[in-house]
């Protein structure tokens, strides 16, 4: 077997122009030139890693196999000799510094009490990007705060004087036992927040015994994050479906070889929502101008989120339903239905399932809460004599803070709520036992190591209000937790006052608008 030759660094070096172009990720030398109008954040950012390591740059933002996928194999170069790379060393700001501050003077894990303490750590000590990417939601950010607001429109009816020494909680999601009523919901690009990315949250599932949800959109690998589960681990997989069909069967079938349980595929974003939020971080990154050096337009509209999802087909439509039946024998729930029509069409198709779901609010803005839409959908389907089946499970995400939301909606209806934000804030504000945090500056490297497991904690935090709550409605385990116990005669009625979530909104940022540009070095003040 031949050893790849090395491709020295100074060699590399040499290709730092637009007609030549050459980048270094992972180790390996990738001649980028004629992706350079093609890449979704423009050229420029590339141009700025031309003849380097753009290693750190390109990890957290992208799918680990993004560069492979896209480049043809006679642009793969070969390894690079590391002894020789030039590598691009970012000055550690005064922002940054005062963040890393904040970092090692964290609240301790104890004083994490609910599942928005986790979120409050995490906009302190989070870089700003990454904020702006997992907390962003489409356009005036209605449809987000919406979706945990609905909540608050259900009221409970417990019961009394029932026996409730002993309390259970778990159940069957798909056939697979569960720990909780709740599954880790797929969320994108996991190593904005840490380092290890999604690998937290498959340890934390095995550890908690709930089931994780694999994105299409992983930091890490796909196989990595199978691999990392434990024997007999179950996990599900979310899919994105491309526009190429024939890399869409390949991730399938690899899926359901590698003993995925489940594919959900979602189907609310035929475009990407407007995220303003993460937007607005693009225009602060200074290797993503206006214009690139040819005068030509660069698309930097979108944020992180535009660079990963250029290749989701919007032709997907009801008669592909029949065509993923065909290729695999995997459970196949569609992931973000919101009405119940398409309920309706979803069981007459023969899927195993829907998610009632708008995305996170992250879509359209003013489409109604997955847990709104529930209660139209078990109507319709009860009516049709659809529901309940036991070959049909419906499913809720968006908004859940509380294992009293995951219990509104089991007596619902629902078999299962899906999380997905709030284990991203639990990692990365205090990560997983013996993982390091490293942060390089010109001078020394930053090591910050992780002491909590945060995500294992969410989840306790999670089961033991579950335990609580059922005590307290009466109900020894999920079969009685009924429509009888929940009052929905408001949920419906946008403009209804309830007592306003004071941890909730303590932890929303609100939107700005655009930022002047700094006066150094110019001889006037800008004007509007």
């Amino acid at each position: 077997m031949s050893v790849p030759k090395l491709i020295p660094g100074n060699v590399v070096a040499q290709h730092n122009s637009r007609e030549s172009c050459w980048i270094i990720v992972h180790g390996n030398v990738y001649d980028v030139t004629e992706f350079l109008d093609e890449h979704p954040g423009g050229s420029k950012i590339i141009l700025k890693y031309a003849g380097k390591d753009a290693t750190e740059e390109y990890e957290p933002i992208h799918p680990p196999d993004a560069i492979t996928t896209h480049l043809p194999n006679e642009k793969h170069l070969g390894p690079v000799d590391s002894s020789s790379v030039i590598k691009v060393v970012k000055e550690v700001t005064r922002e940054e510094k005062d963040r890393l501050a904040l970092f090692e003077t964290r609240p301790p894990i104890s004083e994490c009490l609910s599942l928005h303490d986790f979120e409050t750590v995490a906009r302190q000590v989070m870089p700003a990007k990454a904020w702006a990417y997992y907390s962003s939601a489409a356009d005036d950010e209605i449809t987000s705060r919406e979706n945990h607001l609905a909540y608050h429109r259900i009221w409970f009816r417990p019961r009394i004087l029932r026996n409730v020494s002993v309390v259970d909680y778990s159940t069957a999601i798909l056939g697979h036992k569960s720990t909780m009523p709740i599954y880790i919901t797929a969320t994108a690009l996991g190593k904005l927040g840490h380092p290890d990315g999604e690998l937290n949250l498959t340890r934390a599932a095995a550890k908690k015994g709930v089931i994780q949800m694999i994105p299409t959109l992983a930091s890490c690998s796909f196989d990595e994050i199978v691999d990392a589960a434990e024997p007999g681990q179950v996990q599900f997989f979310q899919l994105y479906v491309n526009k190429d069909r024939s890399k869409t069967e390949k991730i399938v079938r690899h899926a359901e070889k590698r003993g995925i349980k489940g594919l959900f595929i979602t189907v609310d974003a035929p475009q990407l929502g407007r995220r303003e939020k993460d937007m607005r971080m693009s225009f602060d990154d200074a290797g993503a101008q206006v214009q690139s050096e040819e005068g030509q337009s660069i698309d930097r509209s979108q944020g992180a989120a535009k660079a990963i999802t250029s290749f989701i087909d919007p032709s997907l439509n009801w008669d592909d339903i029949k065509w993923f039946q065909s290729i695999t024998r995997m459970p196949i729930i569609l992931k973000g239905v919101q009405t119940w029509e398409d309920a309706v069409l979803a069981v007459e198709s023969g899927v195993q399932g829907i998610v009632l779901s708008n995305h996170g609010g992250r879509q359209l803005e003013f489409a109604r809460s997955g847990v709104e839409v529930l209660e139209e959908v078990v109507s319709a389907l009860r009516e049709r004599n659809m529901f309940p089946n036991p070959r049909f499970s419906i499913f809720v995400d968006g908004g859940v803070r509380r294992a009293s939301d995951a219990l509104k909606a089991i007596a619902m209806g629902a078999t299962a709520v899906g999380i997905g934000r709030p284990f991203l804030y639990a990692y990365s504000a205090y990560g997983q036992a013996g993982v390091s945090f490293i942060f390089k500056s010109k001078s020394r490297p930053f090591l910050i190591f992780h002491d909590c497991p945060g995500v294992e904690k969410a989840l306790q935090i999670l089961a033991d209000e579950f335990e609580m709550n059922l005590r307290l409605l009466g109900a020894r385990n999920l079969s009685e937790v009924v429509p009888a116990v929940v009052d929905t005669s408001s949920l419906r009625n946008h403009a209804t006052s309830v007592p306003e979530d004071h941890m909730y909104g303590r932890n929303y940022v609100s939107m700005t608008g655009p930022n002047f540009r700094s006066l150094s070095g110019r001889g006037q003040k800008s004007k509007l």
